[in-house]
């Protein structure tokens, strides 16, 4: 399909010419015969066990999503016994779309929309209409391990999504997420077999695409075994005048001991994006603007956002007894973040717009650490799993910060207007070249849980609660003295039902709770300045069903979610407000028919402020949460023609509110995506070619308002996005 941003840079070229000559100069050592009798298939990489006995849940029916997922302490748990809803998707996936990263792969979810964070470029997540910053996702299990604003999909093996609030199950998350679900990412491993691809692509703006995922086993029986993953994206986007630059590396360890396991993963990323669109702000009384053209970039070209991390994780399990085993993780990472930002405000219906320049530099230090245990066993006709754990969470990071003259460079997000660069003098706090010490996070807790199993096993009861404690201390940007200090503990429990009358149906309940961090009395006129709150406790009721016939899974839930707030009421500040979502949740997936793949579901949000200062948007929508989000995805193997496979998905949301007094509407979008690819075999090589269009009728539109509490900031959707690539197995 031809497209005025698909252009070929050097690096793209070279690439492409790169993976023809290597498919055409291999030479097999089979015949031609064996050959053509040898069955073609597509290049999916199969993982091995994570440090756990069991290994990864089985892939479902079609290889979009696992039949399981971990669930904190409890471990991985089957969808049918899990008191929850999950859905975990798998590596075929990521690479069959061309993922790349988290966000991509939670298009997929019709509970998740996606987002971005205040004032940057992070990726935010969506889930039940709370967000899930990328602070909070975990990394086999731990928090803060991988990079906060952006993960490369080439470092996963699977994206497994958590429903619900969940500090039970995974303790308090660091950036105040886990409300309303939690995303654990899964490093890849290597699997059986040796493992030798060279994947070379382009995308729509001549942007070049090269990656190698090489694993081997070896040692007495294969215990021990290596998987090295290494890629590199390079060029202009689709969006015009954007330029992104990706390198990634990671390397993947493990043993299996006759009664014990070890895991370990180092990785590095970088990486930068010059002149990256930014959101837009609408001031207050404005009517939002009609979505500019999808390609079109208001950003000022001196302005950047460039991030690099080291990180590594060490993982062990051992098996204590027939029943009993025991485990214990450590995870580290060093981060570091540089950017020169300028984000516009319309302030008038024409696109009109004023901006300012914000530089800041950001350098995180986290460790992360848990141990547990978990053992079987019975009192007469009744089974318990009891596991309990420990863990740890440490952050050190270092700010500095720069603004030019506020509301100083006039623009328009229709025509934009480039400008030299501004000074950034104006208001100052630290050295950029050298941040100190602003903020340090302690959380600690332990967790006890009990599954009980009766009538032979249809029914299932969990209960248990975690104690946890949450440390903060704040410091001044320029003097390095302590502004603020938070010390709080809380004990969230949780209990979980499941009855399975039918081997197919699986009924569940739950009630779980979601905990953040209180606030710190703080303003002007107020009788109780300092005073420190306890922490949020957010309250979730759950009730749904899942069924499974082996080819085909689906599930439904409805749940409601109480979060507090607080705001000053007569001159007391306090924890008086509240904010309810509540909603209904289907999902489908599986394969119904030989070929046939499906993937989707239907998400109905209700997200109400329920309790606000003095009354004003008492019962209006929450900022940002559409009240429909569906997601409709097949992929179809084409008959008489082997190795062919043809996907599309359709993504639509509802309208959402960039304020919370409603006065500000965002329209309704659909977008439909299309892919192909086609598996076949040169020169007794497996060869797989991909090629996708994302939003094929390059609709503009804005997809998002806010995500970081009480903002509306919009982010405008990507536009038409052609991306091609081929595989080679060596």
């Amino acid at each position: 399909m031809p497209n005025k941003n698909l252009k070929l840079s050097p690096f793209a070229l070279a690439a492409m010419l790169l993976v023809a000559a290597t498919a055409r100069a291999q030479t097999g050592s089979g015949t031609a015969a064996d050959s053509a009798d040898q069955q073609v298939q597509t290049v999916v990489v199969s993982a091995s066990a994570d440090a756990s006995a069991g290994g990864l849940s089985k892939n479902f029916a079609g290889g979009q999503v696992a039949r399981g997922g971990r669930a904190g302490l409890l471990g991985n748990v089957d969808i049918m016994e899990a008191p929850f809803n999950t859905l975990n998707f798998t590596s075929a996936l990521i690479q069959d779309q061309q993922a790349r990263s988290v966000a991509d792969v939670l298009q997929n979810d019709p509970s998740v929309r996606v987002a971005r964070g205040f004032g940057n470029f992070q990726e935010l997540y969506v889930i039940r209409g709370f967000a899930v910053s990328s602070d909070d996702l975990a990394y086999n299990g731990l928090y803060g391990v991988l990079p906060r604003q952006f993960v490369a999909s080439e470092l996963l093996e699977r994206v497994e999504v958590f429903r619900g609030a969940n500090s039970f199950l995974n303790g308090a998350a660091p950036g105040g997420g886990g409300i309303g679900g939690s995303i654990n990412l899964l490093p890849k491993r290597a699997g059986n077999n040796p493992l030798t691809e060279v994947t070379v692509g382009v995308e729509s703006g001549g942007q070049g695409y090269a990656a190698a995922d090489i694993a081997r086993r070896f040692g007495p029986d294969n215990a021990a075994g290596i998987r090295v993953n290494v890629a590199r994206r390079d060029g202009d986007t689709a969006v015009d005048k954007e330029h992104r630059e990706l390198t990634v590396a990671s390397v993947g360890l493990d043993y299996q001991g006759r009664d014990f396991r070890l895991s370990a993963d180092l990785g590095n990323q970088d990486h930068k994006l010059n002149s990256p669109r930014p959101a837009v702000n609408v001031a207050a009384g404005i009517a939002l603007p009609a979505a500019p053209d999808s390609t079109s970039n208001w950003a000022q070209n001196w302005t950047h956002s460039n991030e690099r991390d080291t990180f590594g994780t060490l993982r062990g399990e051992w098996d204590l007894g027939q029943d009993t085993v025991a485990w214990a993780a450590f995870g580290a990472r060093s981060g570091d973040e540089n950017n020169v930002l300028s984000e516009p405000t319309v302030t008038a219906i024409d696109g009109t717009a004023n901006a300012y320049r914000f530089d800041n530099a950001r350098h995180d230090n986290v460790r992360t650490g848990e141990i547990g245990a978990r053992t079987k066993l019975r009192t007469g006709s009744v089974g318990h799993t009891i596991s309990a754990s420990a863990s740890s969470y440490w952050l050190e990071s270092k700010n500095a910060y720069a603004f030019s003259t506020f509301g100083g460079i006039a623009t328009n997000i229709y025509s934009p207007i480039d400008v030299s660069a501004p000074p950034a003098t104006f208001f100052t706090g630290g050295v950029l070249s050298n941040p100190g010490l602003t903020a340090k996070t302690i959380l600690s807790s332990y967790a006890l849980a009990d599954t009980l199993s009766m009538l032979d096993d249809k029914l299932l009861l969990t209960v248990g609660a975690r104690h946890q404690t949450i440390k903060s201390d704040n410091y001044d940007y320029n003097t390095g003295a302590a502004t603020s200090h938070y010390d709080q503990s809380k004990v969230t429990p949780m209990a979980g039902v499941v009855y399975r009358p039918l081997k197919s149906v699986s009924l569940y309940a739950n009630y779980i709770e979601g905990l953040q961090q209180g606030p710190t009395a703080s303003g002007t006129a107020i009788d109780n300045v300092g005073e420190v709150f306890s922490p949020y406790v957010s309250k979730q009721k759950e009730v749904g069903v899942k069924y499974d016939v082996g080819t085909l899974g689906a599930s439904a839930a409805l749940f409601r979610t109480n979060q507090p707030s607080a705001y000053v009421q007569n001159n007391h500040f306090g924890v008086f407000g509240e904010q309810r979502n509540q909603g209904l949740e289907m999902t489908v997936y599986g394969m119904p028919l030989r070929g046939l793949r499906l993937l989707g579901g239907l998400t109905l949000l209700d997200a109400k402020q329920r309790v606000t200062a003095g009354g004003v948007n008492q019962g209006k929508d929450v900022i940002g949460v559409p009240d429909t989000q569906l997601n409709i995805g097949v992929d179809w193997d084409v008959p008489g023609v082997r190795g062919l496979s043809l996907n599309a998905r359709t993504v639509y949301t509802s309208s959402q509110y960039a304020d919370g007094a409603n006065t500000q509407e965002l329209p309704s979008w659909t977008r439909l995506d299309l892919g192909a690819s086609y598996a076949t075999r040169i020169l007794d090589r497996n060869v797989t070619f991909r090629a996708r269009v994302d939003n094929i009728t390059d609709k503009s539109y804005w997809a998002s308002a806010g995500g970081y509490p009480g903002s509306g900031y919009l982010i405008l959707g990507a536009p038409r996005t052609i991306s091609v690539s081929a595989t080679v197995g060596f």
